[in-house]
């Protein structure tokens, strides 16, 4: 892995701020570095999340991308991502989703945990993940790019906080004794049509496998997964662009439903 200079660091930065800043799309970053090298995207959302907490923005869980092989084979990657979620990101209430806030978002399902206790053992394993989870619920990730028609590499998309927009969380909760992740189905419906459907096999076999791949990572680079963060564990189907007034109801079973809709205001 190549070490990116903090210059390029810098420009790749504010080429996704000025994007974040206008709802405007900017080019690809991933020429200012080398190819493939995801060390210099994860140096670039560093450092813009510093600045949005500078800001006042608060960190409340991550989320896990890529997981899908169909979404991975829709934007040409191979391999897991996170990012982070921010307090602002997770949308409450019956309110229409302001899509002005978006440039060009796409949503699916998934499974978000909550984690009861600190992913702190020095040997991280499933039933780690399980023991250590307090319950998990059915939630949908509106994703987004801030580059220009989602024309992102790995470095593109890990830069650009893995392609983060929002959250929206269902009300069940489940304990993880009482289902089996990898077994559930999701489908994902807009104007009663199935437009996304899955299961929890789709993500790397299992979500729980998913959570666990993000707490080695974390461990890897000395850092921890913290009780009371959500974690989204990645699309159980592919993605789906929103237009404008877009409603969207996901079911998965065992875990319950989650619904979004979205105003009809047109992108900035």
């Amino acid at each position: 892995m190549t070490v990116a200079s903090g210059e390029l660091t810098q420009q790749a930065g504010k080429q996704l701020w000025t994007a974040r800043e206008t709802a405007r799309a900017v080019p690809p970053v991933r020429h200012l570095f080398a190819d493939g090298d995801a060390g210099a995207g994860y140096a670039v959302q560093e450092l813009l999340t510093l600045r949005r907490l500078r800001d006042g923005a608060r960190v409340i869980g991550r989320k896990i991308g890529l997981t899908s092989p169909a979404v991975q084979r829709q934007l040409g990657v191979d391999q897991p991502d996170f990012g982070i979620l921010f307090h602002d990101m997770l949308h409450k209430g019956p309110e229409a989703i302001e899509r002005s806030r978006l440039i060009q978002p796409r949503i699916e399902g998934e499974v978000a945990f909550m984690l009861g206790e600190d992913l702190d053992d020095a040997v991280l394993d499933a039933e780690v993940i399980r023991r250590k989870t307090a319950y998990v619920q059915p939630a949908l990730e509106v994703v987004d790019s801030r580059v220009q028609d989602w024309d992102i590499s790995i470095v593109d998309t890990v830069a650009d906080n893995a392609s983060s927009g929002l959250f929206v969380l269902g009300e069940q909760k489940t304990t993880l004794d009482a289902i089996d992740l990898a077994a559930v189905r999701m489908e994902l419906r807009c104007a009663g049509e199935v437009v996304s459907s899955g299961t929890g096999a789709d993500c790397l076999g299992d979500p729980v496998t998913a959570v666990l791949w993000l707490a080695r990572t974390f461990q890897s680079l000395g850092r921890v997964l913290r009780a009371g963060e959500v974690i989204l564990s990645g699309a159980l189907g592919p993605m789906v662009e929103v237009p404008p007034g877009g409603e969207y109801h996901a079911t998965i079973t065992g875990l319950g439903d989650v619904s979004a809709r979205f105003d009809t205001g047109a992108p900035s």
